[in-house]
């Protein structure tokens, strides 16, 4: 049994995760979290990196969808717009019901859908409650203020061990469910 904590992998950044990566897991929906996943709180347009990102998993068939906590509507749906890709905002994780009706949206399946985000207790419990894989990257302010130390700090176990299995996965050592 998988623990509902430990992501089934750490990234540094949400590029690692390429159409192909995602397509070798059979992953037909990625949703993202936004703040400190794919941008900063006050981000209100996607870089190039991320656009780019975005087009690469949507012509490859990948779906992706922006599932945020946020709650500035205005914001979530400005960043959403640029990169024409939907969102569920102020979507309450880690319960399940708004990442359930995101992932109904597609007619996708919890085996195919897949959820990448910064934080432990939100974004991968809620993948996992809902029986998603689930990805964590580092977040994109770093350690910035002793709110974001100490939440990060608290989640290092977790993120511990998903960066070994990341590392075992990458020298050939294992095969992540």
């Amino acid at each position: 049994m998988r623990c509902l904590l430990c992501p089934d992998l750490l990234f540094d950044h949400v590029e690692e995760l390429t159409a192909a990566y995602l397509k070798e897991k059979q992953v037909t929906l990625l949703l993202c979290d936004l703040d400190n996943t794919l941008a900063l709180h006050e981000t209100v347009r996607p870089t190039d990196a991320v656009r780019a990102w975005v087009k690469e998993l949507t012509e490859a068939g990948i779906q992706v969808m922006i599932v945020s906590n946020n709650r500035s509507p205005a914001r979530v749906e400005a960043y959403c717009g640029d990169l024409g890709i939907p969102y569920v905002g102020h979507a309450g994780k880690p319960k399940r019901g708004r990442l359930l009706e995101a992932m109904r949206q597609f007619d996708a399946v919890p085996e195919t859908t897949a959820l990448v985000g910064d934080q432990i207790f939100t974004d991968v419990l809620g993948a996992r409650r809902c029986g998603f894989q689930s990805f964590c990257v580092e977040p994109v302010c770093g350690r910035d203020s002793l709110w974001h130390w100490t939440a990060y700090w608290l989640q290092n176990p977790f993120r511990i061990t998903a960066r070994r299995r990341r590392k075992r996965e990458k020298a050939g050592k294992c095969r992540v469910q």
